[in-house]
C-alpha cells in the first residue's frame, strides 16, 4: 500500500471533542434553521412580486412606524440586525425608487436620517397586504396561539442574549 493509499482523506476530529446536540436538539435546530430560511425565502418571493424585497418591506415599515417617519440609519441597522453597509446599500436603491431621503442627522453631522416620503409610505402599504397575509398564512396559521406566544417569547430571550438588554427597549 502507498502513502496515499493510507493517508486519511480528510481530518479527523474525536467525538470527545464535540459537544454534540442530542438527537432532539439537532431535530429542533434544523428544523427552525430550515424552517426560517423557507419562510424568509417565501415572504420575500411574495414581496419581490411587488418589486420589493423583504430587507426593503423591513426598513420601509420601520420607517413608516418612527416618529416623524425617519430615523437614523445606524439604528437601523441595529434594530433590523443588518450590516450598516448592507442598510447602506438597501437606502440607496430606496432612495433610487424615490421612496426616501437621506438627511444629515441633526444632532450629529457625521450621521445620516433616513426620511419615509409619500411615495414610500405608498409603497410600504401596498406591500404590506402582501407581507401581512404571507405571514398569517406561513406561520401564524401554522401553530395556535400559544405556541406562537411562545415562538415570539423564544427568540426575543435569544436575541436579548446576543445584542444585549438595549434590545429589550425595543417593541419589535
Amino acid at each position: 500500500m502507498s502513502e496515499i493509499d493510507s493517508a486519511p482523506l480528510c481530518p479527523t476530529t474525536s467525538v470527545a471533542d464535540v459537544p454534540w446536540l442530542s438527537d432532539d436538539e439537532q431535530r429542533a435546530w434544523r428544523a427552525y434553521l430550515r424552517g426560517s430560511r423557507a419562510l424568509e425565502a417565501v415572504l420575500d418571493a411574495e414581496l419581490q412580486d411587488l418589486g420589493m424585497s423583504l430587507a426593503e418591506y423591513e426598513l420601509l415599515s420601520m420607517l413608516s412606524e418612527a416618529p416623524c417617519q425617519e430615523m437614523r440609519m445606524s439604528r437601523l441597522a441595529d434594530q433590523t440586525v443588518q450590516s450598516r453597509s448592507r442598510v447602506t446599500h438597501t437606502a440607496t436603491r430606496l432612495t433610487r425608487r424615490g421612496w426616501v431621503e437621506r438627511r444629515p442627522a441633526p444632532d450629529d453631522g457625521r450621521g445620516i436620517q433616513l426620511k419615509l416620503n409619500d411615495e414610500g409610505l405608498a409603497a410600504v402599504r401596498s406591500a404590506a397586504r402582501v407581507h401581512v397575509t404571507g405571514v398569517q398564512e406561513h406561520l401564524i396559521r401554522q401553530m395556535d396561539p400559544a405556541l406562537f406566544q411562545s415562538l415570539g417569547a423564544a427568540m426575543l430571550k435569544v436575541r436579548t442574549h446576543l445584542l444585549g438588554a438595549e434590545c429589550d427597549n425595543y417593541n419589535p
